[in-house]
């Protein structure tokens, strides 16, 4: 063997034992608790009121008749439901909104503590809704649910995206999506009537909900705060440090904290920017677009119609009614895997080919489930074809555009911008998510079947969008993924290269006159 040969066995049995080390025992467990206490409850709030529909209109029905000494009117009674389920969207962009303020003060950590209050509180409001003889509990407990679902969408992207190595910082950030997936299946599971889905145990599908939220209480505490967090904002170096040792298993991390420390001397006069100043920043439109574009491809892309078809579609496939709900089962756990194949190749693909192909791919079975609805009647194996292809456009979602959008949320924005575009990426996919609520029945109403066509076209232009606007960001550091937007931003960032330069062990050196009068200029126009 030469000299060049064993060297670059070396090399590859080095990157081999990088890899391993970059996945901590204690990155894990944070991952999967914080996941477990948060994108989970999403998801499980997201599924957990379709089995006790019947129930809960009955019991709405009851409480106002024991009220008003008559029964509900029927227009009344669909009112209330569609508050009980769009109030959790209102929530959420409320909770969106609050955690640039909560996480200032408290951290992504502790942010994250203080939001299982939240679920804790909402699951006792709805889980004694019942006994109470007060539906307003149960509606305000949605509420509150969604406030817990907006803080915990921003700041546990945050959380993740910080603590992880860029190695693997696609991977751990499907950690969110697959919980959300993973809530979604056990949400349908324990509605099922052999479970808590009966007339006389539907409260308890809400209790539930505290289950996740104390595990987190209990666990969290026991593990450290981002380490950027704190040397960004604390200005605690000794504490960042125990923290990266933590999350990185290992006990040399200058690398690691020289790489923030150079990132931090480049910002060291900016403040944490507001909503408004990332909107004006040129350095950062497109970045800004782009986040903006894929929340609403990821909340407008047609997945909430399937929901609508699917039992339907399943009678017509000869499935008996009483036995549907287990079929729908599939749909959760079509979810599940596909989001856990997502995480396990996301970072050997990257997020732009998995973004373009999942909304292409649903693009194309839109179009094919839009004929064979229309043509149902005409043969008894079309029914069949239909469900084949809504199992098809869950799995592409959830391959890709079900997690990502969130990934990049974090890749984009350097640590001051962060809780900001967040707080826009929140916004779009809360506003996102209410108006497909508001406006689906009415275009379902019109368009029937070729309502798909809609979201088809939704798909089509995402993906499209995703080809020629967004770059590659797999394994790039923030600097890097800057420079990649800055042609078409027309607005370079600040030269300074920091990741880059920390990576070749060095950190370049400028005449001081021209740093300070980069970074002046940077913080004239009000830009990070």
């Amino acid at each position: 063997m030469t000299v060049s040969e064993q060297d670059s066995t070396d090399s590859k049995e080095s990157d081999s034992v990088k890899e391993t080390l970059d996945w901590s025992c204690w990155l894990i467990v944070a991952s999967l608790v914080g996941a477990f206490g948060s994108s989970f409850l999403y998801g499980y709030n997201l599924s957990v009121v379709n089995a006790p529909t019947l129930y809960i209109k009955s019991f709405y029905n009851e409480s106002w008749e024991r009220r008003h000494g008559h029964p509900i009117d029927q227009d009344t009674l669909t009112l209330l439901w569609s508050v009980t389920v769009s109030i959790f969207a209102i929530g959420g962009l409320v909770g969106t909104l609050l955690v640039k303020l909560i996480g200032k003060v408290l951290g992504r950590k502790h942010t994250l503590l203080v939001n299982n209050g939240f679920a804790i509180s909402a699951a006792l409001l709805m889980a004694c809704s019942l006994q109470a003889g007060a539906f307003e509990m149960l509606i305000v407990g949605r509420f509150i649910m969604g406030v817990d679902g907006g803080i915990a969408l921003s700041a546990l992207p945050m959380y993740l995206n910080e603590i992880s190595p860029k190695a693997i910082r696609g991977s751990l950030g499907q950690v969110t999506a697959i919980f959300i997936c993973v809530g979604v299946f056990v949400g349908q599971l324990l509605g099922l009537p052999e479970l808590l889905g009966k007339e006389s145990t539907w409260p308890y599908l809400f209790g539930v909900i505290a289950v996740p939220a104390l595990v987190q209480l209990v666990t969290l505490p026991f593990l450290p705060e981002s380490p950027r967090y704190l040397l960004f904002e604390k200005h605690n170096q000794a504490g960042a440090e125990k923290a990266f040792r933590t999350f990185l298993g290992k006990e040399d991390v200058s690398r690691e904290v020289e790489e923030v420390l150079a990132e931090s001397r480049l910002q060291r006069n900016i403040h944490l920017v507001s909503v408004l100043e990332l909107l004006r920043s040129p350095f950062v439109r497109w970045q800004v677009i782009t986040v903006v574009i894929t929340m609403a491809s990821y909340q407008l892309c047609g997945l909430n119609a399937i929901w609508f078809y699917t039992n339907s579609i399943f009678g017509k496939a000869g499935v008996p009614p009483e036995k549907i709900p287990y079929i729908t089962l599939s749909t959760g756990g079509i979810e599940t895997l596909a989001a856990i194949f997502s995480g396990l190749v996301i970072e050997r693909l990257g997020r732009r080919p998995l973004l373009m192909g999942g909304f292409g791919l649903m693009a194309l079975f839109f179009g094919i489930l839009t004929v064979t609805l229309t043509l149902q009647d005409h043969a008894p194996w079309i029914p069949y074809l239909s469900i084949v292809c809504i199992l098809a456009i869950i799995a592409s979602f959830c391959s890709g555009p079900g997690g990502i959008p969130f990934i990049l949320t974090g890749e984009f924005f350097q640590q001051p911008q962060r809780p900001a575009a967040f707080i826009i990426a929140g916004t779009v996919n809360w506003l996102s998510n209410f108006a497909v609520g508001l406006l689906f029945p009415f275009i379902q109403k019109s368009l029937d079947t070729y309502c798909f066509l809609v979201f088809a076209a939704i798909c089509l232009t995402g993906a499209i969008y995703f080809y020629f606007v967004l770059p590659e960001t797999k394994n790039r550091t923030h600097a890097e993924i800057s420079q990649a937007f800055a042609k078409r931003n027309k607005a370079y960032p600040p030269e300074e290269n920091t990741d880059s330069s920390v990576s070749d062990n060095k950190v370049a050196r400028r005449p001081e006159q021209d740093s300070a009068s980069t970074l002046d200029n940077y913080v004239k126009n009000g830009i990070v």
